[in-house]
């Protein structure tokens, strides 16, 4: 079985799927700013309803952002975790692209990235942007949590649920018999340093 989960955002997912990607059960789910006390409880939660348990984990699938720094930090942590206890892979997802991947009713899939701009997945578009207010105004239906959307003055907008597409991306890339990532150097994607991290690499970024 699967694990999935994203923290990119202050909504939250998780999922389950068979190691082929059949999904088996989700859930997502506004946190506010408490991450690091809701999410471990919302996976058990998710395994004991689905009768399952972490010891049928074949595999741990975690967004790796860009979005908020606290949520990446909290699901990376439990995933890296989770993958050196149970011995099984663990695979980094970028979690803007699961967004748009698990929802074809959106344009583009919008994370903060500050208090005036925010990350940009646009689905016809391989980069992550940087824009601001005035951009994102200007798309159509987007994927943000709820309250990027209200900051941002967003109104045809659908809730993140991008860990069903993790699980999926998670099982496909396995079984192509690609190797997991290590969860020693497995790291959220910086398109900004946060303040006080120092990073030299960044993933393709521009401006809208």
């Amino acid at each position: 079985m699967i694990l999935a989960f994203d923290g990119a955002a202050t909504d939250l997912s998780a999922a389950l799927a068979e190691p082929d990607g059949s999904p088996i059960a989700d859930i997502a789910w506004t946190s506010g700013h408490r991450q690091s006390a809701e999410l471990l409880p919302r996976l058990l939660a998710l395994l004991a309803d689905s009768g399952r348990g972490l010891h049928d984990t074949t595999a741990i699938g975690v967004g790796i952002g860009p979005g908020s720094f606290t949520g990446l930090r909290v699901a990376l942590a439990l995933a890296k975790g989770l993958a050196v206890g149970l011995d099984v892979p663990l695979v980094g997802v970028p979690s803007l692209r699961a967004w748009v991947e698990a929802d074809d009713t959106a344009d583009a899939a919008v994370a903060r990235a500050g208090a005036r701009e925010a990350y940009v997945a646009i689905r016809a578009d391989d980069n992550v942007a940087i824009a601001d207010r005035e951009a994102l105004t200007a798309l159509g239906p987007v994927i943000a949590a709820a309250e990027v959307a209200a900051a941002f003055g967003l109104e045809d907008v659908r809730a993140p649920r991008g860990a069903v597409a993790i699980a999926s991306s998670t099982a496909a890339r396995l079984e192509g018999g690609l190797p997991g990532d290590d969860p020693r150097t497995l790291e959220p994607i910086y398109l900004r340093a946060p303040r006080g991290v120092a990073t030299e690499s960044r993933e393709a970024v521009k401006w809208l």
